[in-house]
């Protein structure tokens, strides 16, 4: 599903050029859950932003899906953002003057869906998050747990092929950060969602298929943990 070629992701500092990513050479399968762990500074969020759609490497190559990303103009990795994958923040990234029902369908408006069946679309994937009875509640209307369930109902409303997920629990406390990756979880098992973890927490990594350990923009190890 996703493929990693010497990808290198280059940063200028004044006269200071910062290797960001370094020679990542990674392979992801459909449907595998994987986490990529790492302190503050790794590139472990660069690695998800590359994987995303949200950033270019400076060289190497990237493909995903059969599409060669590393070579896609502006207008085919939107479609791709779009339509292939979803991103759930650490800070949840609502709207907050709408409602819940409103941040879900968000994607659809872009996607030129009408009100009705994007409605339709949105109840039914927060119905899937347990959150059918906040559907006119706005952001500061709900507890963090809420809002990151909001915030996953969105990246899942075009029913992308693969979910990225960036310190999720970065703001939660330990119960709901467990219910949260249980639902992470819950959907990479039953729906078969290829899904691509970042965090700097180790007990929230060893949730994955395969644990993926960076540093210094490298990939420092890796290990299977199921």
């Amino acid at each position: 599903m996703i493929e990693l070629h010497n990808v290198w992701r280059l940063y200028r500092m004044g006269r200071e050029t910062i290797n960001a990513l370094a020679s990542i050479n990674l392979e992801i399968s459909e449907g595998e859950f994987v986490s990529i762990v790492g302190p503050s500074g790794s590139g472990k969020s660069t690695l998800l932003n590359i994987i995303g759609g949200l950033d270019s490497p400076t060289t190497g190559r990237i493909e995903v899906d059969g599409q060669d990303l590393s070579k896609a103009s502006d207008k085919e990795l939107s479609s791709y953002r779009n339509k292939k994958v979803g991103v759930v923040f650490q800070t949840f990234n609502l709207q907050s003057t709408h409602s819940a029902l409103e941040n879900v369908s968000l994607p659809l408006v872009f996607a030129r869906v009408p009100l009705r069946k994007r409605n339709q679309i949105a109840e039914e994937v927060m119905k899937t998050v347990g959150l059918s009875g906040r559907l006119k509640h706005t952001p500061s209307q709900l507890s963090g747990g809420e809002r990151q369930r909001v915030a996953i109902a969105r990246a899942l409303v075009n029913n992308p092929k693969i979910l990225l997920a960036d310190e999720p629990t970065g703001n939660l406390d330990s119960k709901t950060s467990e219910q949260i990756m249980g639902l992470l979880t819950s959907l990479n098992k039953e729906r078969g969602i290829t899904l691509v973890l970042v965090t700097h927490d180790l007990k929230t990594a060893e949730h994955a298929d395969r644990m993926i350990q960076m540093f210094d923009g490298q990939i420092a190890g890796a290990a299977d943990r199921k």
